[in-house]
């Protein structure tokens, strides 16, 4: 199965980040970088909601009704007039059941390294999550998804494209900061001293991340 980063360097992963771009007014190449940091960051963050049998029925049954993956077939419709509020709304709502308190945390450090404000991030990921599901759902649905180890599994397959040991701590490190602001010194230390006091994790994910 192709990683979630694959996807984005796909053709409609090329129109996601265009019409993410266009309908927030944020420069292309920043637009890539945030959804190639927050992609992954969900999809692990989703990964872990779904270790509960309460979180996978949940997950499950928003792929199997709302996000079936019919967002992505009318995305020009989507980005054409402008993504409407019922998309962002939804977005928002996503963003909060996955990442919960760590949100904002999330969203300042994904900020610092595409040199953009946290505010900014926020806005793309709200368009953003929906598309998400919608491909999630997709691939739940082309993978005859139904039940728990089949959703950890799509989700790890997903992830597992592109994983490495140390883009995986990365992961895990941003979403098991305490949501108390320290989040963005621990990690940006971390992400953005370079590779003295990471064992090369900042040049890892610079690389991963394109910067």
């Amino acid at each position: 199965m192709a990683g979630i980063l694959d996807l984005l360097n796909s053709d409609l992963g090329k129109t996601i980040i265009s019409g993410v771009s266009g309908s927030t007014g944020t420069d292309q190449g920043k637009t890539s970088s945030v959804l190639t940091m927050a992609l992954p960051v969900l999809m692990k963050a989703m990964e872990r909601n779904a270790s509960t049998p309460e979180g996978a029925q949940g997950l499950m049954g928003a792929l199997s009704g709302k996000h079936n993956g019919s967002i992505l077939d009318n995305l020009g419709g989507l980005f054409g007039g402008g993504v409407d509020e019922e998309v962002t709304n939804d977005g928002s709502k996503i963003l909060n059941h996955v990442l919960g308190s760590k949100q904002q945390g999330v969203e300042q450090v994904i900020g610092q390294k595409a040199g953009l404000d946290s505010g900014a991030v926020a806005n793309i990921l709200k368009v953003a999550a929906p598309i998400l599901m919608g491909v999630l759902g997709k691939q739940a649905s082309q993978n005859n998804v139904s039940d728990q180890n089949g959703i950890t599994g799509l989700l790890g397959g997903l992830l597992g494209g592109n994983d490495t040991a140390n883009e995986q701590s990365f992961l895990e490190k941003i979403l098991d900061a305490d949501g108390d602001g320290s989040v963005i010194d621990d990690v940006a230390g971390m992400v953005l001293g370079g590779s003295k006091s990471s064992g090369g994790l900042g040049g890892l994910l610079g690389g991963l991340f394109g910067k």
